[in-house]
């Protein structure tokens, strides 16, 4: 969040020297941040904030993505943010916005599955489309988290879904996680609980549930390919 690829401002370059020195001192498998902006001057609004998909805002978190990248001297991997709004000055899809900066800047793709469910309601598109148009080669890690439903205040008697860390996954964000490893393959997964934060055999109990979707796809996958 804090270095902020999105800022027109330009990122944080005092949190990327942060982030790196990190970085070198516990060698992590991956390094990850959100497609958004949280700066604006020195102010930090610790918020993920959406940006429009046109080829104005391309070229400028590419041009920071491969900033973080050479200063990191690692792959970074761009996560798709939870959303709540569309801009009239996007010409491109969101799927497609990330694949360009794959092409251009060679950096990996952390798929939120949980954001791109709660995003299709609040958006009003096909969540199951959206992984078929993601750029699947590109993906190197996967998260799942709980959602909480809130009134909407422009449209009162609809709910908005908010990205909350709150709550377990939810049933139809699940089926969403089988069909993506079903596309995408195995790939490592996170599930996210930031807050009230539940008895340790919950949190079991959801990764095992998470282990069971991933052996089930595996099996299935075996028996296509003659296994079985």
């Amino acid at each position: 969040m804090g270095i902020s690829v999105g800022s027109v401002c330009g990122i944080d370059r005092e949190h990327l020297k942060q982030l790196r020195s990190l970085v070198e001192k516990i060698n992590p498998i991956l390094v990850s941040g959100h497609l958004a902006w949280s700066t604006q001057g020195e102010a930090y609004l610790n918020d993920l904030l959406p940006i429009p998909y046109n080829e104005e805002s391309l070229q400028l978190a590419a041009k920071h993505i491969r900033e973080v990248q050479e200063h990191l001297g690692r792959p970074y991997l761009i996560e798709n943010p939870s959303s709540y709004l569309g801009f009239e000055t996007s010409t491109m899809r969101e799927t497609e916005f990330l694949s360009e900066l794959v092409e251009r800047t060679n950096c990996r793709l952390l798929c939120d599955v949980s954001n791109v469910f709660l995003s299709s309601h609040n958006l009003g598109y096909d969540a199951y489309e959206y992984i078929d148009r993601f750029p699947a080669g590109a993906v190197a890690e996967l998260h799942l988290g709980g959602f909480t439903p809130e009134e909407d205040s422009a449209a009162p008697g609809d709910e908005i879904w908010v990205d909350t860390h709150e709550c377990a996954v939810a049933d139809g964000a699940w089926e969403l996680y089988a069909y993506t490893i079903r596309k995408f393959g195995v790939v490592p997964t996170l599930i996210e609980w930031d807050s009230n934060i539940p008895p340790l055999a919950t949190l079991l109990k959801e990764t095992a549930r998470a282990k069971a979707i991933v052996a089930g796809a595996v099996s299935v996958e075996a028996c296509h390919a003659g296994s079985c």
